[in-house]
């Protein structure tokens, strides 16, 4: 696995019932495996209620029996492998990344990389934003943040941060009741599906938020 790096691999799924989410994310992350071998994360979203576990290794290593119990069942779930390409090899920087904030909670996952992640980063700075980790994904979830406090929903919100990032990238991002698939036109990297009778599965052409 050491000469394989392709930057990252992104997952999501949304179920039309209440199921074991978390495994299907689970076999996602393991088929894309080669994208990432540094770390890997899954959020799992029970009817707003977000269980999450992230830590570096390998995806058998890192999901064991016991891990895969407590994230429990679900609705929809979202799930990154990762080979950074900023940012240092370090748990803290293994996604996705779960917001807590007074709009609900957010869990984001990217790959790519942002041209313009320093001047935001620095800005974000200067008005007090307080970073935990070394990635372009963070300086992403700030921005998403800071402008769904103003915006009317969490798609309009997307597309106000989509406008001042600048790259190529893809993201998955989960609300409490939507996930959704922006990508910049030249995203380079594929989006998994998780095609099943009671799962529905993505691509960067259907940017179209997946409701329950």
């Amino acid at each position: 696995m050491s000469q394989l790096h392709e930057e990252c691999g992104v997952f999501g799924v949304l179920a039309k019932e209440r199921r074991d989410v978390a495994s299907t994310a689970y076999y996602g992350l393991f088929a894309l495996q080669h994208r990432g071998q540094e770390s890997c994360g899954i959020v799992v979203n029970d009817d707003g209620l977000f269980s999450a576990h992230k830590d570096t290794g390998l995806v058998n290593d890192v999901f064991t029996p016991e891990v895969m119990a407590k994230l429990g069942f679900g609705d929809m779930a979202v799930g990154h492998v990762r080979y950074g390409t900023t940012g240092s090899n370090s748990r803290a920087n293994a996604q996705p990344i779960l917001v807590n904030h007074i709009k609900g909670p957010m869990a984001l996952c990217h790959n790519g990389n942002l041209i313009n992640s320093f001047e935001l980063r620095e800005r974000l700075e200067l008005e007090g934003s307080i970073f935990h980790t070394t990635s372009d994904t963070e300086v992403i979830s700030y921005i998403i943040t800071k402008e769904r406090l103003t915006a009317p929903s969490i798609e309009d919100a997307l597309c106000r941060a989509m406008r001042r990032i600048q790259g190529a990238y893809s993201l998955v991002v989960m609300s409490p009741s939507k996930i959704m698939p922006p990508a910049t036109p030249t995203a380079s990297a594929p989006c998994a599906t998780a095609p099943c009778r009671t799962a529905a599965g993505w691509s960067p052409a259907k940017a179209a938020p997946w409701t329950r």
